[in-house]
């Protein structure tokens, strides 16, 4: 019997491009031309017997093969990154000490820990989920090697930033699509204890626009804080990654609420020069923001 070898190369240009909804996105993230992408899609599909893509209003869609092979490339291109890692790192050992906002826990902590530690048995993580002000100190005294924050008032020397993601308003699910904050005395804000970036751009824009607020309801967390806003006890600001049920984002124009700015996301590190092992993990951190924040974040890693 003689086995077909899908291209590598093709395959990532093919998921990359339904992930991202567009192949001209897709060129610009691989560092290829459109017609190299689009080159690789007809190999694709020569290479499969089959169409994988079908024209869907002005864009593409996966046909039904195309699903298919979707969901097997994405993990055929895991195992083969994952293989090429282990294989070029073999011989990584020791400690990386790796700080998460709370934002990112649940999204980064099961794709990349996960993935490093299977490809580097040998290499010990240990990691902290915090509030910006505990990860940005931790990092500064060494006690951390790197760390995922917010971008605030405070740099240390090597942070690097690494995207702008849209901050937007979260309410409760149910909310009425009529609301509007005048309605019944000052803005309820639910939000994280002080200090907080979020809570400052919150306060800061509603006085812009001269309106009153009040705090309705503070959380030391981001679970009692969505739990809060999904309950109906005030609006509050965050980003638009990992909404918690019950809460969803809402329209400023819609309900009379001013726009909001984008905040920077930053890894920071504990010095200049990294050991292999940290370096390697930083790099795996940024991959995978790149792919999982939203499309509108502006990514620069």
């Amino acid at each position: 019997m003689r086995f077909t070898n899908l291209d590598m190369d093709a395959l990532r240009s093919f998921v990359t491009g339904m992930e991202l909804g567009s192949f001209a996105r897709a060129a610009d993230r691989l560092g290829r031309s459109t017609s190299a992408i689009s080159a690789q899609l007809k190999k694709l599909e020569e290479q499969a017997g089959v169409s994988l893509v079908r024209k869907s209003g002005r864009g593409l869609a996966p046909t039904t093969s195309g699903e298919l092979l979707l969901s097997y490339g994405r993990r055929i291109l895991d195992l083969n990154d994952e293989a090429v890692g282990a294989v070029k790192d073999a011989d990584l050992e020791g400690w990386v000490r790796l700080g998460l906002q709370e934002d990112f826990g649940d999204a980064l902590l099961p794709q990349v820990l996960g993935r490093f530690a299977r490809s580097h048995p040998r290499v010990s993580i240990e990691g902290r989920i915090a509030r910006n002000s505990e990860l940005i100190e931790k990092v500064r005294s060494g006690d951390l090697d790197l760390a995922i924050a917010w971008a605030g008032e405070e740099t240390l020397p090597f942070a690097r930033r690494i995207a702008e993601v849209p901050l937007c308003w979260l309410g409760a699910a149910d909310l009425d699509a009529d609301w509007r904050p005048d309605g019944g005395g000052p803005v309820a804000l639910a939000a994280l204890e002080a200090p907080c970036l979020f809570r400052s751009v919150a306060c800061d824009r509603l006085d812009r626009q001269g309106r009153s607020w009040r705090l309705a309801f503070v959380s030391p967390g981001l679970a009692g804080l969505g739990a809060a806003v999904a309950a109906g006890l005030g609006i509050s600001v965050r980003t638009a990654i990992g909404l918690p049920n019950g809460v969803r984002v809402l329209d400023p124009a819609a309900h009379d609420l001013p726009e909001l700015p984008s905040l920077g996301l930053t890894l920071h590190r504990a010095g200049k020069t990294l050991s292999p092992t940290a370096e390697h993990l930083a790099s795996m951190l940024c991959e995978t923001l790149a792919d999982i924040l939203p499309d509108s974040c502006q990514v620069s890693v």
